[in-house]
């Protein structure tokens, strides 16, 4: 195999205000790669709308979280997004985040942090979208909505919109380790 040679995107902030560029830059790269599965965190739905949009006729997928994150029995996906996104052909999953939810419990009722919220602190050294990309991507595989023998980008933000994307050869939750980050294709730069 020879070397490959690629753009990457920094942006100077996190955030929202990335999104259409985020999505223009993996829809590039996609085609480049033949990637036709896209994975993207959207817990309101917003995102997952643009998404719907942009990546018209592959598999996508929004994960939109688990329901009671915020306060029990609510979820933040609006119906008329979702609605939107499956009359699109995208695919939404709700499910507990892979990197949060046992453990979460158990530090508000111990204090004592546990294995995943460590993970995915580790995955923040490279920001919040990097942890948020490969945290959607386990969560798609676990649904069944992509493979594993397939590559995906993964799409996730910082405090909303989506500000990174990385291609991955993805995996289960339960097999973390198996992940692999391929490509960054767009990310914040991380300043102090």
């Amino acid at each position: 195999m020879s070397n490959i040679e690629t753009k990457v995107t920094y942006f100077e902030k996190p955030g929202r205000t990335n999104t259409d560029l985020t999505l223009g830059l993996v829809k590039q790269r996609a085609e480049q790669l033949r990637i036709k599965n896209i994975v993207v965190a959207s817990s309101t739905g917003s995102v997952g709308v643009k998404a719907s949009v942009v990546f018209e006729g592959y598999n996508l997928v929004v994960v939109a979280g688990v329901i009671g994150m915020r306060e029990p029995n609510v979820h933040s996906l609006s119906q008329e997004n979702r609605k939107i996104i499956e009359d699109r052909g995208g695919k939404i999953v709700q499910a507990a985040h892979s990197f949060g939810t046992l453990g979460r419990a158990v530090n508000r009722k111990f204090n004592t942090i546990q294995i995943d919220e460590i993970i995915a602190n580790v995955l923040r050294l490279f920001g919040q979208g990097t942890k948020v990309c490969c945290e959607v991507t386990c969560m798609a595989v676990d649904a069944g909505l992509i493979r594993t023998d397939e590559e995906a980008i993964g799409i996730g933000g910082t405090g909303g919109g989506a500000d990174t994307a990385l291609v991955l050869k993805p995996t289960n939750t339960h097999t973390f380790f198996d992940i692999k980050i391929r490509e960054v294709i767009c990310k914040p730069r991380l300043n102090d």
